[in-house]
């Protein structure tokens, strides 16, 4: 982001006569968040805003004038998700329909863009497509952020975009298995129903501010930050975990299922 803001921030803080530290204590926040925030690194969330203009004294100047992200594409209600997903030092993941935006192949992640409603046209839908792939770039880091993903088995089962590119997409599941840089599981048709059944749902956590849990429905989506939601969410993904296949078992699924794709017509 441009850091006229992180800026302001800092200017604020030293005419206040305040120390990252003092600052950080004032707002319920760590030294390091408020050191990423003036160094550009970070976008604060609306609720960091608040309490930024709470303890300067500043009205809500610092929560009305977040950095808008007008160079990316992605839908209203993602927007403080897609900025927490950077900043994640550990990504749980659970698809119910589709694979996680992050774990997108190019084809696959146009063929889901292209059932949008109301329609968008071609130009929207490549801004779409390049923004979710440049999500996935957090992925180039071989380190962090930890990424375990659970699919319902019905993500295998329907065909998004043709065979060929089902067959693409979970051999791209498949490499990242291998390589051990993503932990994926699969929850079995045979289970029946489970804890994770209404919707998808990402679990992350930081390194310098309290996790967090966004859930997501049909043209809504909502970023949980509330410690008691976050558990719950999180005890409900534990037990759907519990259930799945194991991993070595779910690689050999991708694979079975990715050569069957492969042998379509």
């Amino acid at each position: 982001m441009s850091n006229t803001y992180g800026d302001w921030l800092r200017a604020q803080r030293e005419t206040a006569g305040l120390t990252q530290q003092q600052l950080a204590d004032m707002a319920i926040m760590t030294r390091s968040h408020i050191s990423h925030i003036e160094g550009g690194r970070r976008v604060p969330s609306r609720e960091d805003a608040r309490r930024l203009d709470r303890a300067l004294g500043t009205g809500d100047v610092l929560s009305s004038f977040l950095p808008r992200q007008d160079d990316v594409a992605v839908a209203d209600y993602f927007e403080a998700a897609r900025q927490l997903e950077q900043q994640a030092v550990m990504i749980r993941e659970f698809a119910l329909s589709f694979v996680p935006g992050i774990l997108q192949t190019e084809k696959y992640a146009r063929a889901v863009l292209s059932t949008a409603f109301p329609p968008v046209s071609e130009e929207e839908c490549d801004r779409l497509v390049v923004t979710r792939l440049e999500r996935a770039k957090i992925l180039e880091n071989p380190v962090q952020p930890v990424v375990w993903v659970l699919l319902d088995e019905a993500v295998l089962r329907r065909t998004v975009g043709g065979f060929d590119v089902m067959a693409e997409q979970i051999t791209h599941l498949v490499r990242l298995v291998e390589s051990g840089r993503v932990r994926l599981y699969v929850l079995p048709f045979g289970l029946g129903v489970h804890t994770l059944m209404q919707g998808m749902l990402t679990l992350m956590r930081f390194e310098d501010q309290p996790p967090v849990a966004y859930s997501e429905g049909i043209q809504v989506g909502k970023v949980h930050d509330s410690p008691a939601m976050v558990d719950r969410l999180l005890g409900a993904y534990d037990l759907a975990l519990g259930d799945a296949i194991p991993l070595r078992e779910s690689l050999t699924l991708l694979r079975t299922t990715a050569k069957e794709y492969g042998h379509r017509d």
